[in-house]
């Protein structure tokens, strides 16, 4: 690859450069970013879970539960137990905002120790909590920091990684984000044996340890390449970017990281330019990715795994147990997406993963429907609750690689740099909003709608898999700041986008017109 760089498949091309242990490194430091929002993903729906925890902050859930003949759908339903979980999502919206600033103004890296420093303090105050405000000012703590976490550890992923090798690195976060789920889930099961009451108070202090990881670890972190250029330090850029692609062959990435600098600087305001026609593509994409991602229904199952587990029959530690395969099942299949993403692409797993999760939608909520109806009443037979566990983890298997880890890949990686802060927070603010709304009302709907909740999700996979199918063109292998050249080959989206929009650091529109239908076939949509 010494002599230049070589056109790829999608219309961009690929720099010389390779995976050096420098990046990878860095990267992996960066991606523990995601243990915090895993962590606390995964340890919410263990305490609530757990008795001594509902008996001191939510007694009239804790009498619910112990009656002996209730309702199964409906004994955890209970807005305040709900604002426990949900308050931390509705921070996060907001904090992303502010984070977006902070990671254009000052680089990314200090938006990750703000975020992982705000979190270590809410940790302290959940583990130290006496009454329910104590605990919902400090889900609000967590929450602002991973809404800092969130904005800043994608994008510095996809800006640090060499093209070929975006998807595998970037998913280093989804995967961090489903250990920290498995670790939550492993240490529920280990507190709630503690025989004094007090487990809950150690799984939520230990929320400290993934915090000091991310706050310790990036103050070591360097600047990425784009973000040096975007705060004019061209020398520090160029220096950098010789040492993350191992090679001084850097000419022509450079070239378009200068153009990309340049485009950016003539942008006052990302957050009134990113509604512009040119970028009609990005805003979709950074506004239908995570809303589709909240409702594939996967937070029902990570939110509320024991909690949903005990509703379907299993008791006390079976329901932790339970779980805890799921977030086994979770980490393995995630670690399958780093290995295929960008081999197979972003589209093909979508669609993959898409169909798997609707036939087992379907399959739970008939099985849920067979043994508790529309009552609520009944019990779930060893043999039948093990089947109900399987088609769970199968389903969780589908959405570990392909909705997990791409509902954050691509957004990361489609915006131009003069507005990609903004469009991560968008993306950030719109995922964490849905999931705020999905773990506030999660519990009334299963209330109300029982298995039929899971026909509800599975309606909404059938439409986010044809809109993928329809429109998302494939971005593997495409050098991040020559992005524009893929929507400009979209048979739907090249109607937004004018040539004298399409600015990169060689003359590639021409290229890019030539090879408009080849492109847009070879990204998976029939120009």
């Amino acid at each position: 690859m010494a002599g230049g760089a070589i056109v790829n498949t999608a219309g961009g091309k690929d720099y010389p450069g390779k995976l050096t242990l420098f990046v990878f490194f860095t990267c992996v430091v960066a991606a523990t970013g995601g243990l915090i929002f895993g962590y606390d993903i995964g340890i919410s729906g263990g305490v609530t879970s757990m008795d001594p925890f509902l008996q001191k902050f939510f007694p009239e859930v804790f009498h619910k539960k112990k009656e002996a003949k209730t309702n199964q759908y409906c004994k955890y339903d209970n807005q305040l137990l709900q604002t426990f979980t949900s308050s931390l999502y509705l921070a996060a919206l907001v904090a992303s905002f502010f984070a977006a600033t902070v990671t254009r103004a000052f680089g990314r890296k200090w938006s990750m120790f703000g975020g992982g420093l705000t979190f270590l303090i809410g940790a302290a105050l959940n583990g130290a909590a006496e009454n329910v405000a104590m605990l919902i000012v400090g889900r609000i703590l967590l929450g602002i920091g991973v809404g800092f976490a969130n904005q800043s550890v994608p994008v510095y992923l996809s800006e640090m990684a060499p093209a070929r090798l975006r998807g595998m690195l970037n998913i280093g976060f989804q995967l961090m984000i489903t250990i920290g789920i498995l670790a939550a889930e492993l240490i529920n099961y280990g507190t709630n044996k503690i025989k004094s009451g007090y487990g809950w108070r150690v799984s939520l202090a230990l929320a400290a340890v993934p915090a000091g990881i991310i706050t310790l670890g990036s103050l070591f972190l360097p600047d990425t390449p784009n973000s040096l250029l975007e705060r004019g330090h061209a020398d520090e850029a160029r220096t950098m970017l010789r040492r993350i692609r191992g090679t001084e062959d850097i000419g022509e990435e450079y070239a378009d990281l200068v153009a990309a600098s340049e485009e950016a600087r003539t942008v006052t305001h990302p957050w009134r330019n990113i509604l512009k026609r040119r970028y009609r593509a990005q805003l979709t994409m950074a506004v239908a990715i995570p809303f589709f991602q909240q409702l594939t229904g996967i937070n029902v199952i990570m939110f509320y795994a024991p909690v949903l587990f005990e509703t379907l029959g299993f008791k006390g530690d079976a329901s932790l147990m339970s779980s805890v395969i799921t977030g086994l099942v979770n980490v393995f299949a995630t670690v399958v997406s780093i290995f295929t993403v960008d081999r197979v692409g972003r589209r093909a797993l979508f669609l993959q993963g898409g169909a798997q999760m609707i036939v087992c939608q379907v399959i739970v909520g008939s099985l849920i429907a067979g043994r508790f109806g529309t009552s609520g009443v009944g019990d779930m037979p060893k043999g039948y609750a093990a089947a109900v566990v399987l088609f769970i983890c199968v389903y969780v298997a589908g959405f570990a690689w392909s909705w997990g880890p791409l509902g954050w890949l691509v957004p990361s990686e489609i915006f131009p740099l003069e507005i990609r802060p903004a469009g991560q927070s968008i993306n950030v603010s719109v995922n964490m909003f849905f999931t705020f709304c999905i773990a506030q009302a999660f519990l009334t709907m299963l209330c109300h709608f029982k298995f039929g909740l899971f026909y509800f999700f599975a309606g909404w996979v059938v439409i986010m898999t044809v809109f993928i199918a329809l429109f998302l063109p494939e971005t593997k292998n495409v050098p991040i700041e020559e992005m524009v050249l893929v929507w400009k080959s979209h048979w739907f989206w090249n109607k937004f986008i004018a040539d004298e929009d399409v600015h990169v650091g060689g003359n590639h529109l021409q290229m890019a017109n030539n090879n408009n239908n080849g492109a847009a076939r070879k990204a998976g949509v029939d120009a």
